[in-house]
């Protein structure tokens, strides 16, 4: 099992053994427009999920607090997202890059969600403290190649499902467990520039208490097979 340690505001610490690990997906609020980036998907060869939104199982011990992501291949990229992170003291939110096979992704949307991380932020809030204004807190992402950092996601929380909606989902499926760990699905990424860079960074930002979340990591490409 992976164990994740998150600092709070107040500066307590709390661990977390993951036992399940869900990502969604297709989890954007305004469900038009996810259809209208499945039919995009699909005619780069992605397979068109049978229901919206879609939840894929992960392993859990892909949900990791790291610095570097191994890839075998140059097309694999991330994707900013939330995480939901249910303990035996009460539900924390915090900052999540779902780096994502993408070359795997058009044999099947969860086999490419089990070939990489998911990489957590270290610190993480109470959900409880932040759910009256969350559609505000903003999310955003930047790729980082030899000529620096490009903004590549930006967007507001307001854009995806609620952790409430999930929360609900999840405790119809009796998943609603200390352990359990939900990545939301992503936001839009910005026309013209390359995912495929060599580092991720994504910041979760709550424009009401000024406090933000913040995650990155390096991709580093692994050795060539032999055989």
């Amino acid at each position: 099992m992976t164990t994740l340690t998150f600092e709070l505001p107040d500066g307590t610490q709390q661990d977390v053994e993951v036992t399940r690990l869900l990502n969604a997906g297709y989890a954007g609020r305004e469900q038009d427009e996810v259809q209208a980036h499945i039919a995009e998907l699909a005619e780069l060869g992605v397979p068109v999920p049978s229901t919206t939104p879609a939840l894929y199982p992960v392993s859990p011990y892909l949900a990791q607090q790291i610095g570097a992501v191994s890839v075998q291949h140059e097309k694999t990229s991330g994707e900013a997202e939330w995480a939901l992170v249910i303990t035996t003291e009460g539900v924390l939110l915090t900052v999540a890059c779902d780096h994502t096979d993408r070359a795997l992704e058009v044999h099947g949307v969860a086999w490419s969600k089990n070939a990489s991380p998911d990489v957590l932020g270290r610190q993480a809030w109470r959900l409880d403290d932040v759910r009256e204004h969350l559609d505000a807190i903003t999310l955003r992402a930047w790729v980082r190649s030899d000529t620096g950092e490009e903004l590549i996601q930006d967007s507001t929380l307001g854009a995806l499902l609620s952790p409430d909606y999930w929360l609900d989902v999840l405790a119809g499926m009796g998943l609603a467990e200390a352990g359990t760990v939900l990545i939301s699905g992503t936001v839009p990424m910005i026309h013209g520039v390359d995912q495929f860079a060599s580092g991720w960074r994504v910041e979760m930002a709550d424009p009401v208490t000024g406090h933000a979340i913040g995650v990155e990591y390096e991709v580093m490409p692994m050795p060539a097979p032999i055989g």
